[in-house]
């Protein structure tokens, strides 16, 4: 997910429409324990088939996962007044309704926090410095670092699954430190006037993929996401507070050379509920080429993608609007792949 935004109360439901159909609950979801022998094989099918997947009996303490969404909603629980100090997003820090600078807007607020200790991020450190009573950089701290453990096995795992070799190129990517990775804490109101939307479903975040190579994300237990299957349907997934969900990014889409598929994705916001995710974004430093890993092309297979360093896509992501296929730019055509 690449996000740059600028604040803006949420202080009404405005109309906001995703689709005028419910969607239905998925109850297939692959969920994948990792303490099965065959979890790399399993995730590797999941992400051909949905691009997306569960995975339990993870190492992330829950401890760290209870203490961070406590301090999240202390923050988000704060007068307006004194989250607007932790913003505007640049693009690190608060942010809320905007969604990027091309007109999408969402029934959301949110930090985005820096995970490169190498780069140093003013609104990051800000945050922590004006309210250290309510959110501590150490409650961050233990759970990003947990959750990027659980990133490099899940990365391994399909190395393995795939057979690429060697097994970490594509967690090394993450465990780099010039690494362009970043987490964020998405916390989507309940929205105060239900009745105006008529049965419609409010937009908390429009439909998109994420760019980066993989996603890490765990919410509480509120309803909202939805994914896109491959025959177009929106599904909703049930909410697990005590999982994470993985998703397939653009990066390793195009790095797979097209087998795993960067899953289509978005959240509905909840007429009743409060609903806190928290996502790392694993993403690999800006001057790497992103293309096709050698171990994994056939002999005479032949790449879908132009070659591009992660800092041009994601500039180019930053230019486009959430539903835009971002990809498309950097596909071959048929006439340029020969």
């Amino acid at each position: 997910m690449v996000v740059q935004s600028q604040p803006a109360t949420l202080t009404h439901c405005s109309l906001i429409e995703t689709c005028n159909k419910p969607t239905t609950v998925f109850t297939s979801i692959p969920v994948i324990n990792l303490e099965d022998p065959e979890s790399k094989f399993l995730m590797v099918k999941a992400c051909e088939e949905y691009g997306f997947f569960k995975v339990v009996n993870h190492c992330v303490p829950m401890e760290f996962i209870t203490r961070l969404e406590s301090e999240a909603v202390e923050f988000f629980n704060l007068p307006q007044s004194e989250k607007d100090k932790a913003g505007p997003p640049d693009p690190f820090g608060y942010g809320s309704k905007r969604i990027g600078s091309n007109g999408d807007v969402g029934w959301i607020e949110y930090l985005l926090l820096n995970t490169n200790p190498q780069v140093v991020s003013l609104k990051t450190l800000a945050i922590f410095r004006q309210r250290p009573e309510v959110f501590r950089s150490s409650a961050v701290n233990d759970y990003i670092q947990a959750v990027k453990t659980l990133a490099f096995e899940v990365l391994e795992l399909i190395a393995d699954g795939l057979k690429i070799e060697p097994r970490d190129a594509l967690s090394k990517l993450l465990r780099d430190e010039n690494s362009d990775s970043c987490f964020r804490l998405n916390h989507y109101p309940p929205c105060p006037e239900p009745e105006a939307l008529s049965g419609r479903n409010l937009v908390g975040f429009g439909e998109h993929t994420d760019p980066q190579i993989i996603s890490v994300l765990r919410s509480n237990n509120t309803s909202g996401l939805q994914i896109c299957l491959k025959d177009g349907t929106w599904v909703s997934v049930p909410p697990d507070e005590s999982s994470f969900f993985i998703n397939v990014g653009d990066a390793l889409q195009v790095m797979t050379n097209g087998r795993l598929k960067s899953v289509r994705h978005r959240v509905s916001a909840n007429t009743h509920k409060s609903r806190v995710s928290m996502i790392y974004f694993g993403g690999p430093p800006l001057s790497e080429k992103i293309v096709p890993l050698i171990s994994l092309m056939g002999k005479q297979e032949e790449s879908l993608y132009k070659e591009f360093t992660w800092w041009e896509y994601k500039t180019s992501a930053y230019k486009s609007t959430l539903a835009d296929y971002r990809l498309g730019l950097f596909q071959k055509t048929p006439s340029t792949s020969k």
